[in-house]
């Protein structure tokens, strides 16, 4: 199964590299090209396996999505040269991660479970049950971790650590709001409830700027509109996209990053379904089949279309 794992690419005008856990980064001064590759991980750790198409997937979803905020707030993006390449300005990224929840999912779902009536310093009413709605979003950031698991952490811990300054912690927290406003509207638009999400944000000079991914499936949880109040009614599980299906199948295989615990085998099978469920959200959130590139040359095409980039 063809898929891009890596790239180990040097060009002559390069001052930096990062390889993230899902995106390769080159560094030609004040300008960026992220290659977002088939890597995929859960629970903090890459998994063995590259699964098709996902890194375009992510690629073109953000892209649309940057575009589609940009009267929000500016961003990072400047052009997208080829399905699986981003160019753009470079930013000091900000040491914090902003998280904002619509519905009582995922991660704070297990929390709250657990007797949790405070995440991030955010109380949380009695009597909810997992995928209800809040009764406002609520903002749950967490630290940035380059290596290990993010951390969920409060305003008030932020800004007694002085990781963000309140001046610039309030431009972050109404650009959350807005564009959490504005993800909620586009995803209506494909019958589509846009449960939590994440942005990150960076400083270019005295800008800040929306960096990274916006509404893609690493990055966001999505529930079907359709027969999400019958199904709550009734207790049923919520048909969703995003990568908590691969999180889920980890856990039926005893395998949550925890120190220990072995990786589970991919088999092809598995790497396929993970596959076909990417492409699904994509046309889900999108509105239209994703146009599949053509694996054949693939690394010779993205090198080509940075240094095309950077001439």
């Amino acid at each position: 199964m063809n898929a891009l794992k890596e790239t180990d690419y040097t060009f002559p005008e390069q001052t930096d590299f990062y390889r993230g856990k899902v995106r390769d980064i080159y560094y030609f001064g004040d300008k960026m090209a992220m290659v977002a590759t088939d890597r995929i991980s859960a629970f903090d750790v890459i998994l063995p396996r590259a699964i098709p198409y996902k890194g375009q997937v992510l690629n073109e979803i953000a892209a649309k999505n940057l575009n589609a905020t940009e009267d929000i707030c500016p961003n990072w993006l400047q052009s997208t040269p080829d399905p699986n390449v981003a160019v753009g300005i470079l930013c000091e990224p900000f040491p914090v991660e902003m998280v904002i929840r619509g519905y009582m999912a995922g991660h704070a779902w297990r929390e709250y479970r657990d007797g949790k009536r405070e995440l991030c310093g955010v109380p949380l009413p009695e009597g909810l049950k997992e995928n209800d709605k809040l009764p406002h979003p609520i903002i749950t950031p967490t630290t940035k971790a380059h290596e290990g698991h993010d951390e969920d952490i409060s305003k008030a811990d932020i800004l007694k650590q002085g990781l963000v300054s309140e001046a610039e912690y309030s431009i972050l927290e109404e650009y959350t709001y807005r564009l959490f406003e504005r993800g909620t509207e586009l995803a209506q638009k494909q019958a589509l409830i846009l449960v939590d999400t994440k942005y990150e944000f960076g400083r270019s000079g005295s800008q800040v700027l929306l960096i990274d991914e916006i509404h893609t499936p690493d990055s966001s949880r999505y529930f079907y509109a359709d027969g999400y109040e019958d199904r709550q009614k009734k207790g049923e599980t919520q048909k969703q996209l995003s990568k908590e299906f691969v999180r889920q199948w980890l856990i039926s295989e005893g395998f949550q990053g925890k120190t220990g615990q072995r990786i589970p085998d991919m088999s092809d099978d598995i790497v396929k379904s993970i596959s076909d469920r990417y492409l699904e959200l994509y046309e889900k959130v999108v509105g239209q089949p994703l146009a599949k590139q053509n694996y054949n040359g693939i690394e010779e095409r993205i090198k080509n279309s940075i240094i095309e980039m950077i001439n």
